[in-house]
């Protein structure tokens, strides 16, 4: 599959040519910040693009009218047949429902024909517009992590730890969503 498309949005494969997008969120502290890294400079973002366009993991979110990447989506096999989704945004384009839309027909597509059994999702408890999303998507929470992952540390070198929400979804769980 090399796009699929919604009413709004093509999701497609990553080019390289997308730094620039890429950049214009990722440099953004606000959209980084529940993220296990920091803010892009120029040359990793063009670094960046270079590894997602051979990744088969990382999904372009583009608006159809002119092309624009607003976000991405990961979504990676793992083992048991558990399949691991996740999503950034730009900030401008956050609060209008591209990221469900986009995340909709990635798990609809994952679920009706690559034979996806089972979805998860994380994210920092803190982070609402994440764990609502999940909600949304008809997602369960499935756990609170507690104090189970860092990604900074503190200026003595001490990981910050942080909680973290799993939430997941079977296939037929999905299916019987989608007929209400």
């Amino acid at each position: 599959m090399r796009e699929l498309k919604t009413k709004r949005l093509v999701i497609r494969r990553f080019l390289e040519s997308d730094w620039e997008d890429l950049y214009e969120y990722l440099s953004d502290e606000a959209v980084v910040y529940y993220e296990p890294y920091e803010v892009f400079p120029r040359e990793k973002c063009q670094e960046e693009a270079r590894i997602r366009s051979v990744s088969k993991a990382f999904w372009a979110v583009c608006l159809q009218e002119n092309g624009k990447m607003i976000g991405n989506l990961y979504f990676e096999r793992g083992k048991y047949d558990t399949w691991e989704i996740g999503y950034v945004f730009n900030l401008k384009y956050q609060g209008q429902g591209y990221a469900a839309e986009a995340a909709k027909a990635l798990l609809d597509e994952g679920f009706q024909n690559w034979g996806v059994r089972r979805v998860v999702a994380m994210c920092n408890p803190g982070n609402q517009q994440s764990w609502k999303l999940m909600e949304r998507l008809g997602m369960r929470r499935e756990g609170l992590l507690v104090k189970n992952i860092f990604f900074k540390s503190d200026e003595h070198g001490k990981p910050i730890w942080q909680d973290t929400y799993e939430y997941g979804i079977l296939k037929e769980e999905w299916n019987r969503n989608q007929r209400v």
